[in-house]
């Protein structure tokens, strides 16, 4: 039933983010957009010399989900590293798409908040919004890292979710 995923945690994160504001001049900066429900998520990060998130800003536009998961990653993202990132996203896609456990013990339970939104995995057309802050976070770092020269990704851009895998 859809109350349990617009439950009374999630409403209060959706409520609540963190770090709302864009970044004056981020490293990099990373659109991502849901093409099933026009969710759209901006991310600005900016990383100290080890390449970990020192500072972070965001401009959420998404349904309530969309902004609770950008809530719980506004908390958390700030000292993260790439790899820690990539491993809480694949962690989330797993989850949602593929019946995976929620990241709670990774990180020392850093992330453990995710597990909230457990629930959603039962509805396949919220993952794409749940997911956005994931895409764009993830791409935002590693355009960032290309920049300093210890990435991968080429450039910034903007990042279109079409909801769940095949």
């Amino acid at each position: 039933m859809l109350n349990e995923i617009y439950n009374k945690r999630i409403l209060a994160l959706a409520a609540d983010i963190p770090h709302g504001e864009r970044l004056d001049a981020p490293d990099a900066s990373a659109t991502a957009v849901s093409k099933l429900c026009g969710s759209k998520v901006t991310v600005d990060v900016k990383l100290d010399a080890e390449g970990r998130v020192a500072d972070y800003g965001a401009d959420v536009k998404a349904c309530a989900l969309g902004q609770a998961s950008s809530s719980i990653m506004a908390r958390h993202v700030i000292g993260a590293s790439a790899e820690e990132l990539h491993e809480v996203g694949a962690a989330m896609r797993a989850m949602l798409r593929q019946g995976g456990e929620p990241p709670r013990e990774i990180y020392g339970g850093k992330w453990k908040d995710l597990e909230v939104l457990e629930p959603v995995r039962e509805y396949k057309a919220r993952h794409a919004s749940t997911l956005l802050i994931f895409d764009a976070v993830e791409e935002a770092v590693e355009a960032a890292l290309a920049k300093k020269g210890s990435g991968t990704a080429a450039q910034t851009g903007t990042a279109t979710s079409t909801g769940p895998a095949a």
